[in-house]
């Protein structure tokens, strides 16, 4: 139990990288001297590449076992946001946060393979429960946290939280044994699929960035899709493993699950941002979404009630449309000014996330042999946290051109796109 609570506190603190620093982003962009829009690459650019190394530590704890990269990346995670924090300008900012973002990859992946490891089956929904329930719940007092620490030492403060994640290397270190098969590591996949990736969203947050990004973001996109294609035909045991990324229960459960944290980076990037154009201070911006932390409080119990009732794929077909219904309240709040309305809207993604994102990790991790379970779960992750950067990119892409309400109403697409292919697939598996 303590081993779950420890990961899901690191996987908190990797989601406050992004919820603990978004309350600070006005200041932050004040003090650096740029846009508030400009400053929201910092959340992207730490998304993407959250998102692209995630199944490289997947594929090196296959190959090496999972203490190494998953204690090299808690370390790589605190010093990066110590980086950030001492950041002189924005650029060198973005340097640290994207080598925050790599860091932090090891913690989602390797937390639940970790856990699925050392868990029997029969309770392993649970200890996965409590990891996205922990998780979740820190990530949701990220806000008010962060604004807490803006208000009392400046965005600096706030942007240092995730440095906490060094105290529990040691333990981390004697618990994390688990050995690896000595696998190969295709980097060059990775490479490759970062391309793709880079370009999305590079494309996706072009409103509002310029031509410039819209050129570029194509250019990688168009050039990314195909490398990456071909890669898997040539290297069917790379970075993407064919027999998973044709497996339908990992494609399916991954691409649908992946509309969740876009929508939950977005109402983490986009409600603080609308309040503080509204003249509300960080800390009052934190208060709105404290019931998201109450709310994660109860997502173990529930998490592994509904895989026990429901089973994963039905667990995460009800997560999509929770999202649904949270982005709908969102999109309200914002249209009609109320912003204490606000609060519920994530509250309605966090259980979402706390109970879908275990259900999606249980699917796919049951679905592949064993021995590849960490990989399997990485390409799962890469979907999942892809879309995080797509929905923070909507938001810095969109919203300066479009508003807040109609960006996150573009979101609305995600979710229900998800919740539509899971029943309907879901239909032809029961039948």
């Amino acid at each position: 139990m303590l081993l779950s609570v420890v990961l899901g506190l690191l996987f908190g603190l990797a989601g406050t990288s992004t919820s603990g620093v978004t309350v600070a982003l006005p200041h932050l962009a004040e003090g650096l001297g740029v846009g508030t829009a400009h400053a929201t690459w910092m959340v992207s650019g730490y998304a993407v590449a959250l998102a692209v190394a995630t199944p490289v530590h997947g594929r090196l704890a296959d190959a090496v076992g999972i203490r190494a990269p998953l204690c090299a990346g808690v370390s790589l995670l605190g010093l990066g946001a110590l980086g950030a924090a001492c950041a002189p300008s924005f650029g060198l900012l973005m340097v640290a946060r994207v080598a925050q973002g790599l860091g932090a990859a090891a913690v989602p992946v390797l937390a639940a393979a970790l856990l699925s490891a050392r868990t029997p089956p029969e309770r392993r929904g649970g200890a996965l429960g409590r990891l996205a329930g922990t998780s979740a719940m820190l990530s949701a007092l990220g806000p008010l946290v962060g604004g807490a620490l803006t208000t009392v030492g400046g965005w600096r403060a706030a942007v240092a939280l995730p440095a906490l994640a060094l105290l529990a290397v040691p333990y981390l270190w004697r618990r994390a044994q688990v050995p690896g098969d000595g696998a190969r590591v295709d980097l060059a996949g990775a490479v490759i699929v970062a391309t793709a990736v880079s370009g999305l969203v590079l494309l996706v947050q072009s409103p509002s960035a310029g031509t410039a990004a819209a050129v570029a973001g194509g250019v990688l996109l168009a050039a990314g899709v195909p490398a990456t294609a071909l890669w898997v035909r040539a290297r069917p045991d790379g970075f993407l493993p064919r027999a998973v990324v044709l497996d339908p229960t990992v494609v399916r459960s991954s691409l649908c699950a992946s509309a969740i944290p876009a929508s939950w980076f977005a109402l983490l990037l986009g409600i603080p941002l609308t309040l503080a154009e509204r003249g509300w201070g960080p800390l009052a911006t934190g208060l709105v979404l404290v019931p998201s932390a109450l709310v994660a409080l109860a997502c173990p119990a529930a998490s592994a009630y509904l895989q026990a009732r429901i089973g994963p794929r039905r667990t995460l077909t009800l997560a999509c449309a929770t999202t649904v219904a949270g982005l709908g309240v969102a999109v309200a709040g914002v249209a009609a000014h109320l912003p204490w309305v606000l609060g519920l809207a994530p509250a309605l993604v966090t259980l979402a996330f706390g109970t879908g994102q275990p259900a999606m990790i249980a699917a796919v991790g049951t679905a592949v042999a064993p021995a590849r379970r960490s990989g399997a779960i990485g390409v799962a992750t890469l979907c999942f946290l892809t879309g995080a950067g797509i929905g923070a990119a909507v938001i810095g892409g969109f919203a300066p051109v479009l508003g807040q309400a109609t960006a996150l109403a573009l979101l609305l697409v995600l979710p229900v796109a998800g919740t539509l292919v899971q029943a309907l697939t879901g239909r032809r598996v029961d039948g």
